[in-house]
């Protein structure tokens, strides 16, 4: 196996703890073969090399990608990494502080938009948790 092989081995197995098998396994399926580059640079990347490090917890990297991507105005790719931050153990009320912080460095503007899919997504969240009838943390206001 090729360095980047493992890269990308590794980063497939983050990205489906932390985004969800059925969302990973869509968004690769999705790919066409011009697009399939890119999905394996981001799986080997950003998930392989990036998310795998130990220098920071997976709740504080969600946490900071939704303040970036919030900066950025990536709304779709914002839905899926609150989803993310669930995953990972933030609360809601961790979401919505980092959503708050952005107000002030990237604008009123982009953070409402932010806190607009944010809670659409936690209350997704939410009624899945009670159409499952488990408990996801999605509800839970702090942990």
């Amino acid at each position: 196996m090729t360095g980047n092989e493992e890269s990308y081995q590794r980063g497939l197995k983050i990205r489906r703890e932390v985004l969800g098998g059925a969302h990973v396994d869509r968004s690769l399926a999705a790919a066409s073969e011009f697009a399939r580059p890119l999905q394996e640079y981001v799986t080997a990347t950003a998930w392989g090399q990036i998310w795998s490090r130990p220098g920071l917890d997976r709740r504080t990297r969600s946490l900071l990608t939704l303040a970036m991507l919030t900066a950025l105005n990536r709304n779709h790719e914002l839905a899926v990494h609150v989803r993310g931050a669930v995953t990972n153990g933030c609360t809601v009320d961790e979401i919505q502080e980092a959503l708050l912080q952005t107000a002030v460095y990237c604008g009123a503007p982009a953070a409402l938009e932010s806190f607009r899919v944010a809670e659409r997504v936690l209350n997704e969240l939410a009624a899945e948790s009670t159409d499952n009838g488990t408990e996801n943390g999605a509800g839970s206001r702090d942990a």
